[in-house]
């Protein structure tokens, strides 16, 4: 089951690729910005909780998709871009493990411990 799961994060994150082609962005905004949802982690610097919060505030795939919709109805491409890079990243990281996050610490996701097989 793991595989195939893996191989479902692989599919989205190649949408998310295909969503940002549609974009009249560079490509090299593309890699520039994948790992930009990441600095959501700082909250860990507070504490377990609001670390928790604004990581997966920034790794919720509904919150995403509602940025890209909310572009493409507005026509604003910035918010499509958001969007995208915010998909884009959650899926290649629950490819990797990294799923959503609990308040008891940044090792525990909603996909198990990260770093147990």
């Amino acid at each position: 089951m793991k595989t195939v799961i893996k191989l479902e994060e692989l599919g989205l994150f190649i949408l998310g690729i295909y969503l940002f082609s549609l974009l009249s962005y560079e490509w090299w905004w593309f890699l520039v910005l994948i790992l930009a949802p990441d600095l959501s982690m700082l909250g860990y610097t507070v504490n377990a909780k609001t670390g928790a919060f604004f990581y997966n505030l920034f790794h919720h795939r509904g919150i995403a998709v509602l940025f890209y919709i909310s572009g493409c109805y507005l026509k604003i491409e910035m918010a499509q871009l958001i969007g995208v890079i915010l998909f884009s990243h959650a899926a290649m990281d629950r490819f990797f493990g990294y799923g959503l996050k609990y308040e008891t610490g940044f090792k525990n996701t909603h996909l198990g411990e990260i770093g147990k097989n």
